[in-house]
């Protein structure tokens, strides 16, 4: 299957497209409204509620716009490369996670569920733009999709 017509494809199966798709395939955010499925061997992932879809959106494109120059790429037009893309969802999500937790010193490596958390976090700071993004950006750039190798030393063998 070519590109073109998996997108094709791919619009035609999946008209509400999850935001946070990146992160759920990449398991590092779960969420129970997600419904799996398969086209061409690449998995997908598309939101049951296009109530929660769009509450998504916003919260994302807000984790996004803060997060653009901590993450030196304030003069991207569009959506932002993949990895730093999954950056702001992971990173972004599992700081709110974090925030909303009642055991703060413990800190979660995958999101449980990325709908309970907007809506406790909604219901903690009332609206989107009320959010801690100062908190959340931090959050996004701490954010690792994969841990840094270690150099190997170039050290001779000692005799």
């Amino acid at each position: 299957m070519d590109e073109d017509q998996y997108r094709t494809t791919y619009n035609e199966l999946n008209p509400n497209r999850c935001i946070f798709e990146k992160a759920i395939t990449n398991r590092r955010c779960d969420c129970q409204l997600k419904r799996k499925f398969v086209i061409a061997t690449r998995e997908c992932v598309a939101c049951q509620s296009e109530i929660a879809m769009a509450r998504c959106t916003r919260v994302l494109d807000s984790m996004r716009n803060n997060a653009r120059f901590s993450l030196k790429v304030v003069t991207v037009n569009g959506p932002m490369p993949h990895n730093k893309e999954l950056q702001v969802q992971a990173g972004g999500m599992l700081a709110l996670q974090n925030l909303m937790t009642s055991m703060p010193d413990l800190e979660l490596k995958t999101v449980v569920n990325v709908h309970q958390t907007m809506e406790t976090s909604l219901e903690k700071y009332g609206d989107i733009e009320s959010l801690p993004y100062g908190e959340l950006v931090k959050g996004i750039v701490k954010y690792q999709s994969r841990p840094k190798r270690k150099k190997k030393s170039k050290e001779k063998p000692k005799k």
